[in-house]
């Protein structure tokens, strides 16, 4: 056993957490084996564990004393997981209970965003009764709609006429009951993973469906992702600085994916943040991280050694 190895075994016993209860569960399962896969090379004691398959308090009597979270979505990435971690006083990876509540809450990430001054696109909460042709009006078409709740564009539309605004509230609702309509920005997709206090290189991510949807995520691959980004060195540290103050002011740690939009003029728009994000083999934070530098053990490593402590 290398030196390396053996101070990897100083993390002591590791749960990794995946798979879950949230419709990303799918992408969690991916996440979470590549996850324990690195781990277990790197020659940490790292071992499985599914929150839909066993209590939580088990990590407690197996001797767990660190938990990797990758789950998705609810029930993991909302500040649910992290709290129960909290009271069991086993230090956990990503940030914590606030952050991880306020980011998984789109509409409430956008509404502190804006009083911090950030540059966002304009947005409106929908409800059963709202006048929906007041919200095109204010929004202009096309436009997306979104439950603020969920990730990996689940229950995501982009409505291009009047006409679609209803079913696809419908459908976002399904969801969540907290359901918003998002201005189109069209001038490219981009995001920019947190690693600690550092922005790791922006990607441009370039779909072959109509926009970036849960298919071309996870699935399809044809999705084209751009490294180096294509923009300017003085754009992408705008970015960059934007991802940093975005992950910020909402509290956010140990690490994150903050995802943009850019208009035909060349702004970025913060669009929405991830404080779990995935680690699958299609996933963006791993593919900044090897351009910068780090491989795949490496990263999962710098993660877990951050792992927040309530």
């Amino acid at each position: 056993m290398n030196s390396s190895s053996m101070t990897h075994k100083a993390f002591g016993k590791v749960a990794v957490l995946f798979g879950g209860k949230s419709a990303e569960r799918e992408v969690s399962l991916k996440s979470g084996a590549a996850v324990l896969r690195a781990l277990q090379a790197s020659g940490v004691d790292a071992h499985a564990f599914d929150p839909a398959e066993q209590d939580l308090h088990q990590l407690k009597e197996q001797g767990f004393l660190l938990a990797f979270i990758a789950l998705h979505g609810r029930f993991g990435e909302d500040g649910t997981v992290q709290g129960a971690l909290e009271l069991m006083n086993i230090p956990y990876t990503g940030s914590g209970v606030m952050a991880s509540a306020l980011a998984m809450d789109k509409w409430r990430t956008k509404m502190i965003w804006r009083a911090a001054g950030l540059p966002i696109p304009d947005f409106k909460l929908i409800k059963a009764d709202s006048d929906l042709d007041a919200i095109v009006d204010q929004l202009g078409l096309p436009l997306f709609v979104k439950p603020a709740n969920e990730g990996s564009s689940v229950g995501i539309s982009k409505v291009k006429t009047r006409a679609e605004l209803r079913p696809a509230y419908e459908l976002a609702a399904r969801h969540d009951p907290l359901v918003i309509a998002e201005q189109f920005i069209g001038g490219g997709e981009y995001t920019a993973a947190m690693l600690g206090e550092q922005a790791l290189p922006v990607i441009k991510i370039e779909p072959a469906t109509e926009f970036y949807d849960y298919e071309a995520k996870y699935f399809r691959d044809d999705t084209r992702y751009l490294l180096p980004c294509g923009l300017s060195t003085a754009q992408e540290r705008e970015m960059q600085e934007l991802a940093k103050q975005g992950f910020a002011v909402v509290g956010g740690s140990g690490w994150g994916r903050v995802d943009f939009l850019m208009d035909e003029n060349g702004k970025p728009y913060l669009l929405e943040l991830n404080t779990s994000p995935g680690m699958t083999d299609h996933s963006l934070v791993p593919m900044a991280a090897r351009h910068a530098g780090i491989p795949f053990e490496q990263l999962v490593l710098r993660v877990l050694e951050m792992a927040h402590v309530g």
